[in-house]
């Protein structure tokens, strides 16, 4: 029999550089605007868009319409589990907890369509505050510790000693990472190992060129990091190189996992909060090998007055 590896947080930091991959392709809207040229055509995707953001405001109030009833019935289902109301024999034990199992993925479902829905909607609130990110992801690796463990996976929590605080939104990146997180525990097969890293990095991002002639990829004139980087790898069976950019697109998942339990919003959730706080996500996978979820944000937010507060 396997031995089930025992689930560990280390504060010791250890460092791995990886390339940078290509950026998520927008969404359909946006190219949709990039490709418009009259005004004709300005007024119908404006039309499209108007359509588009009601019919997402009327499906995230039913989610939220939802929210309550179903907080009732996993209140009653959890009342009974208790046994407070009388004693259970084994077969009802057993559907109860299919029950809780079915509510709580219910729950799962409609936070993720509501959390979708702000961020589409645009109305997304950023908070920068100055703190720890060591800390913030080691609270991340001891929520999920549990869970993980339960299925006969090791989670580590690979910190860094380098890494010096700076303004970002705690709650937001605990979100992003939870989802990287989850999603590695829905396709490691049992026995294997997931890590979670964060390291300093320096991020080449491409110099603006206000001469309309193509960008050259140039070095900051600062060697200093100027980002920290955050990955989560597993020993999963990987994804094929050419669905590395849809991962991430709405409500996308793999041919071979579309009988997996979920929306397909997880990534997706996960690029539209790095691209909030101006940064990026991409992965590194192969076949048979794993995957690596990575994401950077910078040093210094951005200043956007209308996504923070």
């Amino acid at each position: 029999m396997a031995v089930v590896p025992e689930n560990t947080c280390l504060p010791q930091g250890l460092a791995a550089g990886v390339a940078d991959s290509r950026s998520p392709k927008p969404g359909a809207l946006e190219l949709a605007a990039d490709a418009v040229t009259g005004p004709d055509l300005q007024q119908q995707y404006a039309q499209l868009r108007d359509r588009f953001s009601r019919t997402t405001h009327a499906l995230a109030s039913a989610a939220h319409d939802l929210k309550t009833p179903l907080a009732i019935l996993n209140g009653y289902v959890e009342l009974l589990q208790s046994e407070k109301l009388g004693g259970l024999n084994e077969r009802q034990r057993e559907v109860l907890r299919d029950m809780s199992s079915s509510g709580q993925r219910l729950q799962h479902f409609i936070q993720d369509f509501l959390s979708y829905s702000v961020l589409e909607t645009g109305e997304l609130k950023m908070r920068f505050e100055m703190g720890d990110i060591n800390a913030c992801l080691s609270e991340v690796c001891r929520l999920w510790s549990h869970a993980f463990q339960e299925k006969g996976l090791a989670l580590y929590f690979l910190g860094n000693d380098k890494l010096a605080e700076f303004a970002f939104d705690s709650a937001k990146v605990q979100r992003v990472v939870s989802n990287l997180l989850e999603n590695a525990s829905k396709f490691t097969p049992g026995g294997g190992t997931v890590w979670l890293h964060a390291e300093p990095y320096m991020w080449e991002r491409r110099s603006v060129d206000s001469s309309g002639l193509p960008a050259e990829r140039r070095r900051q004139p600062s060697s200093q990091p100027n980002s920290v980087k955050v990955s989560v790898a597993d020993t999963g069976p990987g994804i094929p190189a050419e669905y590395h950019i849809e991962v991430f697109d709405d409500f996308f998942r793999l041919p071979q996992n579309e009988r997996q339990a979920g929306m397909g919003l997880g990534l997706a959730i996960a690029r539209r909060l790095v691209t909030n706080m101006d940064g990026k996500i991409w992965v590194e996978s192969e076949p048979g090998a794993g995957c690596k979820f990575s994401f950077i944000i910078p040093l210094h937010p951005p200043i956007n007055q209308g996504k923070h507060e």
